[in-house]
């Protein structure tokens, strides 16, 4: 069965796909597409085990993610042109590996705190512990929506997203499904084609390691006062940096959807 696909903004605009995190979906992305209104078509795919698409069966949960590349990798593939794609955590990872399998097809790309992979085929127990023990306390979806209202400074629209899509996560994905595979890192930024936005908080445990990078297609840009969730915690900054970019390694060509780079990226930058 193929993935549920979330569609916003205008149709004929450029596309713009947006792959979501762990125990997320394609619907929590409301600032973000609200802000962008009509000038992007963007396409925000529900992710296996998540929202309303499939369920992992038992033989895809032994290669979850690889399933869940092939995932995107089908969506990407599925529109006419090239897209830019932008990633948050897991997504963020999704997002790095179909970029280095399909450079052809994606021309611009984000990384909102990418998750970093470690070895190993089996999830971690206390990882899968405390995300169970996390979806247990969201059954109680309005008491944390209060909650969160209190003690964050997310917009009412995305934490309303944020606790509906919760109740909808596979939970054999979260109990045997949530390994990361290869654990290539570093190496897979300096692999990539195109330009590319990363996007971290000052405190980054995941993040590459600076010293390790060389790729003059990358910027690093650290977002202070931000955690894991970049876009809720510090919006403004956020869109700021991602419109910027975007606006600057694109620019219209004679064929519709092939953006060029205008200009060598700079180095890591803090808004």
């Amino acid at each position: 069965m193929p993935l549920t696909i979330h569609r916003y903004g205008s149709a004929k605009a450029r596309t713009v796909v947006l792959v979501h995190g762990l125990t997320e979906a394609g619907t929590t992305w409301p600032d973000l597409v609200g802000h962008w209104g009509d000038d992007w078509n963007v396409i925000a795919p529900d992710l296996r085990g998540h929202g309303q698409s499939p369920r992992f069966t038992e033989d895809e949960l032994e290669a979850a993610p690889e399933v869940l590349l092939a995932d995107v990798l089908t969506v990407v593939d599925a529109q006419p042109e090239p897209v830019a794609l932008v990633g948050h955590s897991l997504g963020g990872l999704l997002a790095l590996r179909a970029a280095i399998a399909r450079p052809d097809r994606i021309w611009a790309l984000v990384l909102e705190d990418p998750a970093q992979p470690t070895a190993g085929r089996t999830p971690d127990p206390g990882f899968v512990a405390e995300i169970e023990e996390f979806l247990d306390v969201m059954a109680d979806r309005s008491g944390q929506r209060a909650r969160m209202a209190r003690e964050s400074p997310w917009s009412s629209a995305e934490i309303q997203a944020w606790a509906e899509c919760k109740p909808l996560v596979d939970r054999a994905y979260v109990r045997d499904g949530t390994y990361l595979g290869d654990d290539a890192w570093e190496e897979l930024f300096n692999a990539l084609r195109m330009p590319t936005l990363l996007l971290v908080p000052t405190d980054a445990p995941m993040a590459p390691r600076q010293e390790a990078l060389h790729n003059d297609l990358l910027r690093t840009v650290v977002v202070p006062g931000a955690g894991h969730c970049l876009r809720r915690d510090q919006p403004a900054r956020y869109l700021l940096a991602v419109d910027a970019f975007l606006a600057e390694v694109a620019r219209p060509s004679t064929c519709r959807g092939e953006p060029t780079l205008r200009r060598a990226l700079s180095p890591t930058i803090t808004t």
